[in-house]
């Protein structure tokens, strides 16, 4: 009878052990992915600019030349 009471105390602090273990692991991931959070942030805004930047950049370039009515582009037209 003892020795039972001791195999159940031994695996109620096994698993005090394991639950501290895991509070303590939670919480270094929830800094883990709040970090990750800021950086995905940070990202997306400097993807935001750079298409800004890129479609700045479109809107400055010359229109591209008709294509001549016979369907040839002018690579083919010169070959």
């Amino acid at each position: 009878m003892i020795s039972e009471f001791q195999d159940l105390s031994d695996k109620i602090d096994r698993l005090a052990q394991l639950t501290q273990s895991l509070r303590a692991e939670n919480y270094l991931l929830r800094q883990a992915n709040h970090l990750l959070s800021v950086e995905n942030v940070a990202f997306k805004e400097r993807l935001q600019e750079a298409q800004r930047r890129v479609e700045a950049l479109l809107g400055q370039l010359p229109p591209a030349p008709e294509a001549d009515e016979g369907g040839a582009d002018e690579s083919e037209a010169t070959q």
